[in-house]
Protein backbone atom coordinates (compact mmCIF):
# COMPACT_ATOMS: atom_id res chain seq x y z
CA UNK A 1 0.00 0.00 0.00
CA UNK A 2 1.21 3.17 -0.72
CA UNK A 3 1.98 5.32 2.10
CA UNK A 4 0.39 8.53 2.60
CA UNK A 5 3.13 11.29 2.09
CA UNK A 6 3.28 14.53 4.57
CA UNK A 7 4.88 17.26 5.11
CA UNK A 8 5.36 19.36 8.65
CA UNK A 9 5.23 23.19 9.14
CA UNK A 10 6.93 23.66 12.66
CA UNK A 11 8.51 21.30 14.90
CA UNK A 12 7.69 22.78 18.47
CA UNK A 13 6.49 21.22 21.60
CA UNK A 14 3.02 19.58 19.26
CA UNK A 15 5.40 19.07 16.57
CA UNK A 16 7.50 16.84 18.82
CA UNK A 17 4.67 14.68 19.58
CA UNK A 18 3.58 14.60 16.07
CA UNK A 19 6.72 13.32 14.68
CA UNK A 20 7.06 10.95 17.88
CA UNK A 21 3.80 9.57 17.37
CA UNK A 22 3.77 9.01 13.55
CA UNK A 23 6.90 6.97 14.18
CA UNK A 24 4.70 4.14 14.98
CA UNK A 25 2.31 4.42 12.25
CA UNK A 26 2.91 2.57 8.98
CA UNK A 27 0.86 4.37 6.56
CA UNK A 28 1.93 7.41 6.45
CA UNK A 29 5.48 8.99 5.60
CA UNK A 30 6.93 12.18 6.53
CA UNK A 31 8.82 13.66 3.92
CA UNK A 32 9.83 17.20 4.96
CA UNK A 33 9.74 19.42 7.92
CA UNK A 34 10.29 22.89 7.92
CA UNK A 35 11.79 24.66 11.17
CA UNK A 36 12.96 28.40 11.79
CA UNK A 37 16.07 27.04 13.01
CA UNK A 38 17.71 24.20 11.21
CA UNK A 39 19.93 23.59 13.95
CA UNK A 40 18.68 24.34 16.60
CA UNK A 41 18.28 21.40 19.50
CA UNK A 42 14.97 19.58 19.89
CA UNK A 43 13.50 16.93 22.24
CA UNK A 44 13.35 14.55 19.20
CA UNK A 45 16.37 13.02 17.28
CA UNK A 46 14.85 14.06 13.20
CA UNK A 47 16.82 13.13 10.56
CA UNK A 48 18.57 16.38 8.85
CA UNK A 49 17.64 15.61 5.65
CA UNK A 50 13.83 16.04 6.84
CA UNK A 51 14.55 19.50 7.87
CA UNK A 52 14.17 22.67 5.82
CA UNK A 53 14.18 26.06 6.71
CA UNK A 54 11.22 27.13 3.59
CA UNK A 55 8.09 26.15 4.39
CA UNK A 56 7.87 26.12 0.16
CA UNK A 57 9.50 23.59 0.27
CA UNK A 58 6.48 21.54 1.17
CA UNK A 59 3.53 23.71 -0.20
CA UNK A 60 5.02 22.99 -3.24
CA UNK A 61 6.60 19.72 -3.26
CA UNK A 62 4.03 17.82 -6.07
CA UNK A 63 5.05 14.26 -3.73
CA UNK A 64 3.62 15.65 -0.77
CA UNK A 65 -0.23 14.81 -0.06
CA UNK A 66 -0.96 16.37 3.35
CA UNK A 67 0.32 19.73 4.94
CA UNK A 68 0.38 19.52 8.83
CA UNK A 69 0.21 23.15 9.91
CA UNK A 70 1.71 23.70 13.87
CA UNK A 71 2.77 26.99 13.67
CA UNK A 72 0.05 28.96 14.68
CA UNK A 73 -1.26 32.46 14.21
CA UNK A 74 -2.50 34.41 11.07
CA UNK A 75 0.63 35.15 9.10
CA UNK A 76 2.35 33.38 7.40
CA UNK A 77 0.27 30.77 8.13
CA UNK A 78 -2.03 31.78 5.89
CA UNK A 79 -0.39 32.14 3.26
CA UNK A 80 1.41 28.38 3.49
CA UNK A 81 -2.09 26.94 3.69
CA UNK A 82 -3.80 28.64 0.35
CA UNK A 83 -0.49 28.21 -1.40
CA UNK A 84 -0.88 24.35 -0.19
CA UNK A 85 -4.66 23.85 -1.53
CA UNK A 86 -3.77 25.42 -4.58
CA UNK A 87 -0.89 23.15 -4.90
CA UNK A 88 -3.63 20.02 -4.70
CA UNK A 89 -2.53 19.20 -0.83
CA UNK A 90 -5.22 18.69 2.08
CA UNK A 91 -4.66 20.36 5.38
CA UNK A 92 -4.13 19.57 9.18
CA UNK A 93 -4.26 22.45 11.44
CA UNK A 94 -4.20 23.18 15.15
CA UNK A 95 -4.50 26.86 14.77
CA UNK A 96 -7.33 28.23 15.96
CA UNK A 97 -6.68 31.85 15.42
CA UNK A 98 -6.46 31.47 11.64
CA UNK A 99 -9.85 29.10 11.75
CA UNK A 100 -11.39 31.91 13.65
CA UNK A 101 -10.38 34.70 11.48
CA UNK A 102 -9.80 33.69 8.02
CA UNK A 103 -11.79 29.67 8.28
CA UNK A 104 -14.04 31.13 5.78
CA UNK A 105 -11.89 31.93 3.12
CA UNK A 106 -9.76 28.75 3.79
CA UNK A 107 -12.92 26.43 3.39
CA UNK A 108 -14.57 27.87 0.42
CA UNK A 109 -10.75 27.81 -1.42
CA UNK A 110 -10.16 24.01 -0.13
CA UNK A 111 -13.86 23.04 -1.83
CA UNK A 112 -12.94 25.01 -4.97
CA UNK A 113 -10.30 22.71 -5.15
CA UNK A 114 -11.94 19.63 -4.04
CA UNK A 115 -9.38 19.28 -0.66
CA UNK A 116 -10.43 18.87 3.09
CA UNK A 117 -8.93 20.90 5.88
CA UNK A 118 -8.98 19.14 9.60
CA UNK A 119 -9.05 21.10 12.53
CA UNK A 120 -9.95 18.33 15.72
CA UNK A 121 -6.64 20.00 17.82
CA UNK A 122 -7.28 23.54 17.20
CA UNK A 123 -10.63 23.66 19.80
CA UNK A 124 -9.91 21.46 23.28
CA UNK A 125 -6.27 20.12 22.31
CA UNK A 126 -7.31 16.31 22.89
CA UNK A 127 -10.83 16.14 23.32
CA UNK A 128 -12.20 15.19 20.67
CA UNK A 129 -15.19 17.20 20.06
CA UNK A 130 -15.28 18.60 15.70
CA UNK A 131 -15.01 14.65 14.47
CA UNK A 132 -17.76 13.97 16.86
CA UNK A 133 -20.36 16.85 16.15
CA UNK A 134 -19.48 16.24 12.67
CA UNK A 135 -20.55 12.67 12.44
CA UNK A 136 -22.40 11.20 15.38
CA UNK A 137 -23.98 14.05 16.39
CA UNK A 138 -24.74 14.96 13.04
CA UNK A 139 -28.77 15.04 13.49
CA UNK A 140 -29.09 16.82 16.35
CA UNK A 141 -30.15 20.67 16.52
CA UNK A 142 -27.53 22.12 19.15
CA UNK A 143 -28.22 25.17 20.93
CA UNK A 144 -26.16 25.67 24.16
CA UNK A 145 -22.40 25.24 24.77
CA UNK A 146 -20.69 26.33 27.73
CA UNK A 147 -16.64 25.26 27.86
CA UNK A 148 -13.51 25.44 29.53
CA UNK A 149 -11.12 25.96 26.71
CA UNK A 150 -7.91 27.22 27.92
CA UNK A 151 -6.26 25.50 30.62
CA UNK A 152 -3.89 28.17 31.52
CA UNK A 153 -6.33 30.66 32.85
CA UNK A 154 -8.06 26.91 34.36
CA UNK A 155 -5.04 26.84 36.08
CA UNK A 156 -4.43 30.08 37.43
CA UNK A 157 -8.34 30.29 38.37
CA UNK A 158 -8.10 27.02 40.22
CA UNK A 159 -4.81 27.89 42.09
CA UNK A 160 -6.40 31.12 43.19
CA UNK A 161 -9.43 29.67 44.72
CA UNK A 162 -7.28 26.44 46.42
CA UNK A 163 -4.72 28.50 47.61
CA UNK A 164 -5.78 32.39 47.88
CA UNK A 165 -3.60 34.21 46.23
CA UNK A 166 -4.02 36.78 44.03
CA UNK A 167 -3.92 36.50 40.05
CA UNK A 168 -0.31 38.38 40.16
CA UNK A 169 0.80 35.79 42.38
CA UNK A 170 -0.28 32.79 40.44
CA UNK A 171 0.20 34.17 36.98
CA UNK A 172 3.92 34.45 38.02
CA UNK A 173 3.97 30.69 39.42
CA UNK A 174 2.19 29.78 35.97
CA UNK A 175 4.97 31.51 34.14
CA UNK A 176 7.74 29.68 36.06
CA UNK A 177 6.16 26.02 35.46
CA UNK A 178 5.59 26.67 32.10
CA UNK A 179 1.71 26.83 32.21
CA UNK A 180 1.23 30.47 30.90
CA UNK A 181 3.68 32.22 28.22
CA UNK A 182 6.38 35.13 29.29
CA UNK A 183 3.18 37.28 27.39
CA UNK A 184 0.13 35.49 28.41
CA UNK A 185 -2.45 38.45 26.72
CA UNK A 186 -3.68 35.72 24.22
CA UNK A 187 -4.66 33.27 27.06
CA UNK A 188 -5.76 35.64 30.21
CA UNK A 189 -7.36 38.39 28.44
CA UNK A 190 -9.56 35.53 26.68
CA UNK A 191 -8.26 35.82 23.03
CA UNK A 192 -7.40 32.30 22.97
CA UNK A 193 -10.72 31.05 24.03
CA UNK A 194 -12.54 33.33 21.68
CA UNK A 195 -11.12 32.01 18.91
CA UNK A 196 -11.76 28.36 20.10
CA UNK A 197 -15.19 29.15 20.83
CA UNK A 198 -16.06 31.08 17.34
CA UNK A 199 -15.18 28.17 15.15
CA UNK A 200 -17.22 25.57 17.46
CA UNK A 201 -19.97 27.14 17.74
CA UNK A 202 -20.21 27.72 14.00
CA UNK A 203 -19.59 24.05 13.52
CA UNK A 204 -22.16 23.10 15.99
CA UNK A 205 -24.58 25.74 14.95
CA UNK A 206 -23.97 24.73 11.32
CA UNK A 207 -23.62 28.91 11.35
CA UNK A 208 -21.21 31.08 10.65
CA UNK A 209 -19.94 32.71 13.79
CA UNK A 210 -17.78 36.08 13.27
CA UNK A 211 -15.09 36.32 15.43
CA UNK A 212 -16.21 40.48 15.91
CA UNK A 213 -19.40 39.79 16.94
CA UNK A 214 -17.78 37.96 19.93
CA UNK A 215 -17.53 39.35 23.05
CA UNK A 216 -14.45 38.61 24.95
CA UNK A 217 -13.48 39.57 28.90
CA UNK A 218 -10.60 37.95 30.59
CA UNK A 219 -9.30 37.25 34.25
CA UNK A 220 -7.16 39.45 34.87
CA UNK A 221 -9.64 41.54 36.86
CA UNK A 222 -10.65 38.45 39.22
CA UNK A 223 -9.25 39.17 42.58
CA UNK A 224 -9.03 37.15 45.16
CA UNK A 225 -12.10 38.39 47.94
CA UNK A 226 -13.89 37.54 44.56
CA UNK A 227 -12.71 33.68 44.73
CA UNK A 228 -13.70 33.63 48.96
CA UNK A 229 -16.87 35.18 48.31
CA UNK A 230 -17.77 32.87 45.60
CA UNK A 231 -17.19 30.08 47.48
CA UNK A 232 -19.05 31.39 50.49
CA UNK A 233 -22.36 31.73 48.14
CA UNK A 234 -22.31 28.22 46.39
CA UNK A 235 -19.92 29.18 43.60
CA UNK A 236 -16.54 28.77 41.58
CA UNK A 237 -15.48 31.73 38.96
CA UNK A 238 -14.15 30.14 35.79
CA UNK A 239 -13.26 31.47 32.79
CA UNK A 240 -16.43 30.28 30.14
CA UNK A 241 -16.55 30.21 26.30
CA UNK A 242 -20.39 30.57 26.01
CA UNK A 243 -22.63 29.93 23.08
CA UNK A 244 -26.69 29.96 22.56
CA UNK A 245 -28.89 29.99 19.49
CA UNK A 246 -32.29 30.70 19.27
CA UNK A 247 -34.89 29.78 16.69
CA UNK A 248 -34.68 33.01 14.92
CA UNK A 249 -30.89 32.25 14.27
CA UNK A 250 -29.94 34.74 16.63
CA UNK A 251 -26.84 33.94 18.46
CA UNK A 252 -25.03 34.91 21.65
CA UNK A 253 -21.49 33.80 21.64
CA UNK A 254 -18.98 35.51 24.53
CA UNK A 255 -16.15 34.24 26.73
CA UNK A 256 -15.96 36.11 29.99
CA UNK A 257 -15.86 34.92 33.54
CA UNK A 258 -18.70 33.15 35.52
CA UNK A 259 -19.88 32.23 38.73
CA UNK A 260 -20.87 28.35 38.16
CA UNK A 261 -22.45 26.77 40.98
CA UNK A 262 -20.55 24.16 42.67
CA UNK A 263 -23.61 21.57 41.61
CA UNK A 264 -22.61 22.26 37.98
CA UNK A 265 -19.68 19.45 36.55
CA UNK A 266 -18.13 22.48 34.81
CA UNK A 267 -17.42 23.73 38.45
CA UNK A 268 -15.02 20.91 39.27
CA UNK A 269 -13.15 20.89 35.92
CA UNK A 270 -9.28 22.21 37.61
CA UNK A 271 -6.35 22.90 36.98
CA UNK A 272 -5.36 22.64 33.05
CA UNK A 273 -8.36 20.48 31.99
CA UNK A 274 -10.46 21.54 29.44
CA UNK A 275 -14.35 20.36 29.36
CA UNK A 276 -17.41 21.19 26.75
CA UNK A 277 -20.88 20.89 27.47
CA UNK A 278 -23.63 20.65 24.39
CA UNK A 279 -27.22 20.83 24.81
CA UNK A 280 -29.24 19.54 22.08
CA UNK A 281 -31.94 17.60 21.02
CA UNK A 282 -32.48 14.63 20.79
CA UNK A 283 -29.32 13.67 22.55
CA UNK A 284 -30.14 16.26 25.97
CA UNK A 285 -26.80 17.54 27.87
CA UNK A 286 -23.37 15.95 27.63
CA UNK A 287 -19.65 16.91 28.45
CA UNK A 288 -16.84 15.99 26.94
CA UNK A 289 -13.81 16.36 28.94
CA UNK A 290 -9.73 15.62 29.23
CA UNK A 291 -6.10 17.34 28.38
CA UNK A 292 -7.32 20.87 26.14
CA UNK A 293 -3.12 21.03 25.60
CA UNK A 294 0.16 19.68 25.47
CA UNK A 295 2.15 17.81 23.55
CA UNK A 296 0.64 14.53 23.27
CA UNK A 297 -2.95 15.24 23.55
CA UNK A 298 -3.01 17.66 21.20
CA UNK A 299 -0.55 15.03 18.70
CA UNK A 300 -3.49 12.70 19.43
CA UNK A 301 -5.82 14.73 17.92
CA UNK A 302 -3.41 16.04 14.89
CA UNK A 303 -2.75 12.44 13.73
CA UNK A 304 -6.29 11.23 14.29
CA UNK A 305 -7.00 13.67 11.41
CA UNK A 306 -3.94 12.81 9.34
CA UNK A 307 -5.07 8.91 9.54
CA UNK A 308 -8.68 10.03 8.68
CA UNK A 309 -7.37 11.40 5.25
CA UNK A 310 -4.71 8.39 5.15
CA UNK A 311 -7.76 5.99 5.06
CA UNK A 312 -9.98 7.19 2.44
CA UNK A 313 -7.05 8.89 0.55
CA UNK A 314 -7.19 7.77 -3.28
CA UNK A 315 -10.73 5.82 -3.01
CA UNK A 316 -12.98 8.44 -3.67
CA UNK A 317 -12.55 11.42 -5.65
CA UNK A 318 -14.74 13.48 -2.86
CA UNK A 319 -13.01 12.72 0.30
CA UNK A 320 -14.78 12.94 3.84
CA UNK A 321 -17.76 14.76 2.65
CA UNK A 322 -19.30 15.07 6.21
CA UNK A 323 -16.13 16.98 7.54
CA UNK A 324 -16.51 19.86 4.86
CA UNK A 325 -17.42 23.03 5.73
CA UNK A 326 -21.31 23.49 4.81
CA UNK A 327 -22.56 26.75 6.02
CA UNK A 328 -24.40 28.81 3.57
CA UNK A 329 -25.66 31.44 5.99
CA UNK A 330 -24.18 33.40 9.08
CA UNK A 331 -26.14 33.66 12.36
CA UNK A 332 -27.27 37.09 13.69
CA UNK A 333 -25.14 38.24 16.12
CA UNK A 334 -26.52 39.44 20.04
CA UNK A 335 -25.06 42.50 21.65
CA UNK A 336 -23.66 41.81 25.06
CA UNK A 337 -25.85 44.94 26.36
CA UNK A 338 -28.83 42.96 25.08
CA UNK A 339 -28.23 40.42 26.72
CA UNK A 340 -29.87 38.47 30.13
CA UNK A 341 -27.83 37.43 32.76
CA UNK A 342 -27.81 37.07 37.11
CA UNK A 343 -25.12 39.33 38.20
CA UNK A 344 -22.43 39.10 41.45
CA UNK A 345 -21.03 42.72 41.95
CA UNK A 346 -18.69 43.36 44.76
CA UNK A 347 -19.04 46.90 46.28
CA UNK A 348 -16.99 49.06 48.90
CA UNK A 349 -19.27 51.52 50.19
CA UNK A 350 -19.37 54.76 52.57
CA UNK A 351 -20.52 52.87 56.00
CA UNK A 352 -23.62 55.02 56.08
CA UNK A 353 -27.15 54.79 56.87
CA UNK A 354 -28.90 53.65 54.24
CA UNK A 355 -26.09 52.98 51.93
CA UNK A 356 -27.48 49.71 51.00
CA UNK A 357 -30.82 51.20 50.62
CA UNK A 358 -30.21 53.43 48.22
CA UNK A 359 -28.45 50.07 46.64
CA UNK A 360 -31.57 48.78 46.44
CA UNK A 361 -33.53 51.83 44.91
CA UNK A 362 -31.15 52.18 42.10
CA UNK A 363 -31.38 49.03 41.25
CA UNK A 364 -35.09 48.52 41.23
CA UNK A 365 -35.39 52.00 39.15
CA UNK A 366 -33.75 49.72 36.94
CA UNK A 367 -36.12 47.08 37.12
CA UNK A 368 -33.43 45.35 38.68
CA UNK A 369 -34.58 42.54 41.26
CA UNK A 370 -31.74 41.45 44.00
CA UNK A 371 -31.34 37.60 44.84
CA UNK A 372 -29.02 38.85 47.87
CA UNK A 373 -27.33 41.62 49.45
CA UNK A 374 -24.68 41.04 52.16
CA UNK A 375 -22.47 42.98 53.95
CA UNK A 376 -20.03 41.64 56.17
CA UNK A 377 -18.34 44.37 58.94
CA UNK A 378 -16.55 47.25 58.51
CA UNK A 379 -12.95 48.50 57.23
CA UNK A 380 -10.94 50.79 59.42
CA UNK A 381 -11.14 53.76 56.91
CA UNK A 382 -15.09 53.33 57.72
CA UNK A 383 -16.35 51.28 54.72
CA UNK A 384 -18.33 48.43 54.04
CA UNK A 385 -17.66 46.00 51.74
CA UNK A 386 -21.17 44.90 49.97
CA UNK A 387 -21.92 42.05 47.74
CA UNK A 388 -24.60 41.99 45.67
CA UNK A 389 -26.44 38.95 43.45
CA UNK A 390 -28.99 40.00 41.04
CA UNK A 391 -31.90 38.04 39.68
CA UNK A 392 -31.57 37.69 35.63
CA UNK A 393 -31.89 41.36 34.35
CA UNK A 394 -30.59 43.13 31.23
CA UNK A 395 -27.09 43.95 30.98
CA UNK A 396 -27.36 47.47 29.39
CA UNK A 397 -29.46 48.07 32.84
CA UNK A 398 -26.59 46.74 35.01
CA UNK A 399 -24.35 49.14 33.53
CA UNK A 400 -26.49 51.87 33.97
CA UNK A 401 -26.94 51.12 37.77
CA UNK A 402 -23.44 50.53 38.36
CA UNK A 403 -22.79 54.30 37.04
CA UNK A 404 -25.41 55.92 39.24
CA UNK A 405 -23.52 54.26 42.12
CA UNK A 406 -21.95 57.56 42.55
CA UNK A 407 -20.80 57.12 45.96
CA UNK A 408 -19.26 53.77 46.41
CA UNK A 409 -16.48 51.61 44.25
CA UNK A 410 -17.59 49.02 42.49
CA UNK A 411 -14.49 46.30 42.43
CA UNK A 412 -16.41 43.48 40.29
CA UNK A 413 -19.13 42.43 38.27
CA UNK A 414 -18.99 38.92 37.25
CA UNK A 415 -22.21 37.27 35.72
CA UNK A 416 -23.39 34.30 36.98
CA UNK A 417 -23.75 31.26 34.87
CA UNK A 418 -27.85 29.65 34.98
Amino acid sequence: MDKLKIGIIGLGTVGCGVYKTLGHIDNVEIVKIAVKNINKPRPVDVPASLLTDNPYEIVNNPSIDVVVELIGGLEPAYSYLESAIKNGKHIVTANKELLAKKGEELFNLAEKYNRVILYEAAIAGGIPIIMPIKTILAGNKITKIHAILNGTTNYILTKMDSDGASYEEVLKEAQELGYAETDPTGDVEGFDAAYKITTLATIAFKKRIKLENVYREGITKIRKEDMAKANEFGYKIKLIATATIDENNNADVRVHPMLVSKDATLAHIDYVTNAVFLSGHPIGDILLSGPGAGEFPTASSVVGDILSIAAEFGKTDYMLPMMRCNHTTTANPVKIEETFNKYYISITAPNAIGVIAKIGTICANKNISLSSILQKGVSKDNTADITVITEHCQEKLIREAVNELTDCTVNSIIRVAD
